[in-house]
């Protein structure tokens, strides 16, 4: 397994009692019907079936967007735990369909659209419903009409301004939180946010942002999940962000494309306000960027597959026990 480095966190206590009476009752009806034993997370995220996806719209906090989001409810009698996932700078769609895609939005025709997912997102949209949560994938890009994404080395290019992390995306997870907030179907006290790379600079922003507020304004995220983001100063609103729920963040040393040392020095500099607990940080060594996309590519990388295998045992539980 991938080492961890000291700066490595983890909150003690025991799963949930609901949560392990479920593995044991998945457990019980694999064995019975003759099939191997595997671990109760791999079954889950391997075995549940896909819901269809929703595709919903609602406004950007900012005021003027009309954002597209892909809504997936779990099987089960609600109110359910909620995610809301944050794509980085390639976007939400697969990058064999993406590359002719523009706007998205309503009547307007387009390949990028929830047939066409990434597989990343796909996987961690599968991760969740089996663990019993609503997810919703938020298109930050395609309603301003780049669903096709960027491109590596743009961060800080004059066609990224409309779309960047310090002032424009933090507002769109804001509305989706809003949105998400009035379903009956949803936990208003259990809405995570997870985000990869420019997304994750957008959570950690969307946190600091949250963290200023007043306290108990509501709805407000419970906890986010925070891969390889970048927090240089054209990416984070400060290098001393204050935040008031449980974050963790996931970083691989060999990053290509962002500084671990950099998100590692910040988040020593993160400023816990309202009793919550320091940021937990996770350095898996020789993981590069996008280690859990999996993809060939990526996960032909050793320590990217070790990592992707421990971040995936690990966050589930994680969030599972954060409460109000």
């Amino acid at each position: 397994m991938t080492a961890l480095l000291p700066q490595t966190w983890l909150n003690a206590g025991r799963p949930p009692q609901h949560l392990v009476l479920r593995w044991f009752f998945f457990i019980f009806l694999r064995v019975l019907g003759g099939a191997a034993l595997i671990l109760p997370d791999a079954a889950m995220a391997q075995d549940a079936p896909m819901p269809p996806a929703q595709t919903v719209r609602f406004p950007s906090s900012d005021g003027k967007t009309t954002l597209t989001g892909y809504l997936y409810d779990p099987f089960g009698a609600g109110p359910h735990p909620a995610i809301i996932l944050l794509h980085g700078r390639a976007g939400l769609y697969s990058a064999r369909i993406n590359g002719t895609c523009t706007q998205v939005g309503p009547a307007i025709p387009s390949p990028c659209d929830a047939g066409t997912l990434s597989a990343r997102h796909l996987d961690w949209t599968r991760y969740w419903l089996a663990r019993g949560y609503v997810v919703l994938l938020v298109d930050s890009f395609g309603p301003r009409g780049v669903a096709h994404g960027f491109g590596r080395h743009t961060h800080g290019s004059p066609e990224r301004a409309a779309t960047n992390e310090l002032t424009v995306r933090p507002l769109d997870a804001e509305g989706a939180l809003q949105w998400l907030a009035t379903r009956s179907e949803v936990d208003v006290r259990r809405i995570m946010l997870q985000g990869w790379s420019n997304g994750a600079s957008t959570a950690l922003n969307v946190m600091q942002r949250q963290a200023a507020r007043p306290s108990g304004d509501s709805p407000s995220f419970a906890a986010a999940l925070v891969f390889y983001p970048g927090c240089g100063k054209q990416a984070l609103l400060s290098s001393h962000p204050e935040l008031d729920k449980p974050v963790q963040v996931l970083l691989g040393s060999a990053d290509e494309e962002v500084s671990p040392a950099t998100c590692q020095r910040v988040l020593r500099q993160a400023i816990p306000v309202r009793q919550a607990p320091p940021p937990m940080v996770t350095v898996y060594t020789g993981a590069t960027h996008d280690f859990d996309d999996p993809g060939r590519v990526r996960q032909s990388i050793q320590a990217n597959r070790a990592a992707r295998e421990e971040a995936r045992s690990r966050v589930g539980p994680w969030l599972d026990r954060i409460t109000p």
